[in-house]
């Protein structure tokens, strides 16, 4: 199987602290187009699902929540769901620049959650998950644990369905270059309340 043939799919979840208009989470409203911005220019980005109804690309299906959604009082959460080259690309853009800073502040805008936040999984080239795909691999992650099927950057797996090692060196490269990249984006993010 040719490294071409694959993508890596992300899909994650979470709930706000309070409502989307709710000044406790203005920061996160505030960097969304950022963040998005940041994927589209990053190294190994794929395309992402839009939203229903909102500007930006169209969405990969019916927008579906998680079970973890129930008991929470709201109809919706923050999620995404996105397409990849690789694990080392995703990896890179997740965890530097404008999207690592919004991680620092995310403790702030989110509940404590128990389950997990995200789940990895891969898809053939062209295919393009929908957001029930998303939601069943993060439940499935959540009850059974990590497999080929369903897995986290913690506990990865390869395209044939083995364990993997993550090339960190890699990522370090590609996270570098991103930041590179995003210098603009990340002058902004700084002044924006958190």
């Amino acid at each position: 199987m040719s490294a071409a043939a694959h993508h890596i799919a992300l899909y994650n979840f979470g709930l706000h602290v309070a409502e989307h208009d709710d000044p406790a989470v203005a920061g996160f409203v505030l960097r969304e187009p950022f963040n998005f911005e940041a994927a589209r220019r990053a190294d190994g980005y794929v395309g992402r699902s839009g939203y229903e109804g909102e500007p930006g690309p169209e969405s990969w299906g019916r927008q579906v929540f998680p079970r973890f959604l129930n008991g929470s009082g709201r109809d919706s959460g923050p999620s995404s769901l996105s397409l990849w080259r690789d694990i080392e690309s995703l990896m890179a853009f997740s965890y530097s620049g404008v999207h690592a800073e919004a991680l620092k502040n995310a403790r702030r805008w989110n509940v404590v959650q128990t389950w997990p936040p995200l789940v990895l999984f891969w898809v053939e080239a062209g295919r393009r998950p929908d957001w029930a795909e998303g939601v069943a691999r993060l439940e499935e992650l959540a009850d059974k644990g990590a497999s080929a099927h369903a897995f986290t950057f913690k506990q990865p797996f390869d395209r044939q369905g083995a364990p993997y090692r993550i090339d960190r060196d890699r990522v370090k490269r590609i996270a570098a270059e991103n930041v590179a990249d995003q210098n603009d984006l990340l002058e902004v993010v700084k002044t924006l309340p958190s």
